[in-house]
């Protein structure tokens, strides 16, 4: 469904795709890790919030005003070098040019499975408490952009 913003996801997805040759570059002065690294954080966080919300129960789902999400949301910004990764999300740093476009791959078949759940399903991120389906995708695209953000800044002058 268009108002889901999946075409968006994929969209970034092929951004993120592009940047694939660059993994192995690194600039200190803008991340402490490598262009790698953050596609692979990047797919890691695509993965698990899609199973999580397929694998979540509306009935269990909880609202309670949050003013973090309120404001990343609606400025669709994430600050810089303030979020601590979640361990489960946090790559290691055994990834190739080869696994992350084999992740890629898998990364957008699970992305357009959303497209399939009910708008009641939920996920629960560590900072900003529940969040149902239309959120959570609003929050996918926004932290996508923040990662290819990031990328961009550190291939800058890269030639």
């Amino acid at each position: 469904m268009e108002d889901r913003k999946i075409n968006e996801i994929q969209k970034l997805l092929d951004q993120l795709e592009i940047q694939i040759i660059h993994f192995d570059t690194s600039k200190p002065t803008i991340s402490k890790s490598n262009v790698g690294w953050h596609i692979e954080h990047t797919l890691l966080t695509l993965s698990a919030v899609s199973k999580a919300l397929t694998n979540s129960n509306p009935g269990d789902y909880k609202w309670k005003f949050n003013f973090i999400r309120m404001i990343v949301l609606t400025m669709k910004k994430i600050p810089r070098g303030k979020a601590k990764v979640p361990e489960v999300v946090r790559p290691k740093e055994n990834y190739s040019m080869e696994s992350l476009k084999d992740h890629l791959s898998k990364t957008k078949a699970k992305i357009e499975e959303l497209n399939t759940i009910s708008e009641n399903k939920y996920f629960e991120h560590p900072v900003f408490g529940n969040i149902k389906l239309k959120q959570t995708i609003r929050f996918l695209e926004i932290h996508t952009k923040h990662h290819l953000d990031i990328i961009k800044d550190i291939l800058k002058d890269e030639g």
